[in-house]
């Protein structure tokens, strides 16, 4: 299993709007997309994203105007060179961005803005040569027991527990797949000791980890007791998705490098 981190995928109100947000504040370029049956996909990321890079996935569904982000979902977070956190943000500022949480506010470490649907977004500061400017790092999770979302990613996908900090309320695991090039965005779960429970919404979609094979991948995943959600065949033998423990959506995609598409539908 490749294991990879290909892209999260958030469901937005306004396609256009969304688009032209990304597009001017993070400098995202369009990727590929796809026009459906009453829905559309467009995939975005930074024009000099590094192969292994993870891509944003923007859907929209006709009718869905009114989206709701819930707490299960947290954040993306992008990246920008280290010492320059405060001018980035100021630059979203001076470009219209919503003020949400200043780099002072957040002890000069990072900061957060959000999107037009509420999608909150991270700044952290990392070194250029750990992926493009505005790249993905990371996507981060609530969890509601994080032994059991630990022991998930560990044994069902094989992840490495990479990094944790850990608060008076609550505690922050990163994960990644074994041997990760520094650009690959990285998985953050979020557990908070007051023993909440949380609201997936509908806003948030999905985190998509790339496969090499997808049938045998599915069959392994089947093995370590992955949920069977929605299998290859009910998927056309094109994708398949499982859910984590506390039912994350989890979408298993086999790249072809070649293809002229990045959508294997």
């Amino acid at each position: 299993m490749d294991g990879t981190l290909d892209h999260v995928m958030l469901r937005v109100a306004n396609l256009e709007e969304s688009l032209e947000w990304y597009q001017t504040h993070l400098e995202y370029e369009e990727k590929d997309r796809y026009e459906g049956d009453g829905f559309t996909i467009v995939y975005l990321g930074p024009e000099e994203m590094h192969e292994d890079g993870a891509m944003l996935e923007l859907t929209h569904n006709e009718g869905e105007d009114d989206l709701e982000v819930g707490d299960a979902w947290g954040h993306i977070a992008v990246r920008v060179p280290e010492g320059e956190l405060e001018d980035y943000y100021q630059q979203l500022m001076d470009e219209g961005v919503e003020d949400y949480r200043d780099p002072e506010s957040c002890g000069g470490r990072y900061a957060f803005v959000k999107d037009p649907d509420g999608h909150e977004i991270e700044i952290v500061k990392r070194d250029p040569d750990e992926g493009a400017l505005w790249s993905l790092d990371h996507t981060m999770i609530r969890v509601e027991d994080a032994d059991e979302a630990l022991g998930y990613w560990t044994r069902k996908f094989e992840y490495e527990h990479t990094g944790r900090w850990e608060a008076d309320t609550f505690a922050n695991y990163f994960l990644k797949p074994e041997d990760a090039a520094p650009e690959e965005m990285a998985l953050e779960l979020t557990y908070n000791y007051d023993g909440r429970s949380y609201d997936m919404g509908d806003a948030w979609g999905h985190l998509c980890v790339r496969v090499d094979d997808l049938e045998e991948d599915w069959e392994q995943l089947l093995t370590r007791e992955a949920p069977d959600y929605r299998d290859p065949e009910s998927n056309d033998n094109m994708y398949a998705f499982t859910k984590d423990q506390d039912g994350h959506e989890i979408e298993l995609l086999e790249r072809d490098p070649d293809a002229d598409s990045l959508f294997p539908f």
